[in-house]
């Protein structure tokens, strides 16, 4: 049971970078940005956590489901996985939210369509965009 929380650590990490391969979002578009981004992005939250534990405010709780095993006072073998994990995660939602906000943007004309209900060009002509416009705005 001590190596229950590193597994499932894995586990999720080997699904986010399944549905990268199959959606070709963050490693498999360009995987030397994409290993820049994630050693960049745990490098900085690893830094935050020691941070966080040299002034007392992280502590390592107790757990079975953890290894217990330990790579600098107050943090576990687990907490890199996890950040990856995390970086991982993050980037693999955010790519595949900008790919569909930009096939919807292209699906409509690319300027003066909504997105999802957000008005991409806010001072085109009212109907066009939901956006009412003002006499005042018509005016000047």
């Amino acid at each position: 049971m001590g190596v229950l929380y590193l597994l499932s650590l894995l586990a999720g990490i080997t699904c986010m970078l399944l549905l990268d391969h199959r959606f070709r979002l963050f490693f498999w578009r360009d995987a030397t940005a994409a290993a820049i981004v994630t050693a960049v992005g745990v490098l900085f939250l690893l830094a935050w956590d020691l941070a966080g534990i040299g002034l007392g405010i992280f502590l390592r709780g107790q757990g079975t489901i953890a290894t217990g095993l330990l790579i600098a006072p107050e943090l576990p073998i687990e907490e890199p996985v996890f950040l990856l994990f995390l970086v991982l995660c993050t980037m693999v939602l955010y790519t595949g939210a900008r790919r569909l906000i930009d096939r919807r943007v292209a699906r409509h004309g690319g300027h003066g369509g909504t997105t999802g209900g957000i008005d991409t060009n806010p001072a085109a002509p009212a109907g066009t965009t939901g956006t009412p416009v003002t006499k005042a705005r018509e005016n000047v």
